[in-house]
């Protein structure tokens, strides 16, 4: 993958955007963010990954621990969203977390005809013994930004994604 020099980072920092467009003559796959964004992503899940399965659980399970750490019960639909897991997917998720203990279902009280998920008490103890081995990978990634650059990474991200919307 070729790095652009100072000279030519320099030259084009007025506008990078036409080298990330697929469109253009000009394309560079080390400036696409998409590209840039999937390395990223990727890299991460291999990491994270091996620690994860270290306590037994997946990423997609990770995922959903942490969402229903901060809030439970959830509706199966809104952890999907969340999670971005697709539906059919997460109810094959939820049936191997419900076997191994680690969440529970319920028919929501409002309507009878929606689903919902808490975490059980060995849930919990995995929600936390998980947080605990992923921290330090965590402080790892963001070591170095600022809290303001590290605010701003968050806004473009949201940005991106409601540009998709």
């Amino acid at each position: 993958m070729q790095v652009f020099s100072e000279a030519e980072t320099e030259t084009m920092a007025e506008d990078l955007r036409r080298f990330g467009d697929p469109g253009s003559e000009d394309f560079r796959v080390d400036v696409y963010p998409f590209y840039l964004l999937n390395r990223a992503v990727s890299r991460y899940n291999v990491v994270i990954e091996a620690q994860l399965r270290a306590i037994e659980i997946d990423i997609p399970s990770w995922r959903v621990i942490m969402i229903l750490g901060e809030r439970s019960p959830l509706p199966v639909a809104q952890i999907a969203k969340l999670a971005v897991i697709n539906i059919s997917t997460l109810v094959r998720l939820v049936e191997r977390m419900s076997k191994a203990g680690l969440v529970s279902s319920s028919p929501c009280p409002d309507d009878g005809r929606v689903t919902q998920l808490s975490l059980t008490e060995l849930g919990r103890l995995k929600l936390v013994e998980a947080r605990k081995i992923t921290a330090p990978l965590y402080r790892k990634l963001i070591k170095g930004f600022s809290a303001s650059e590290f605010a701003k990474l968050l806004e473009m991200l949201n940005r991106l994604h409601d540009n998709l919307s």
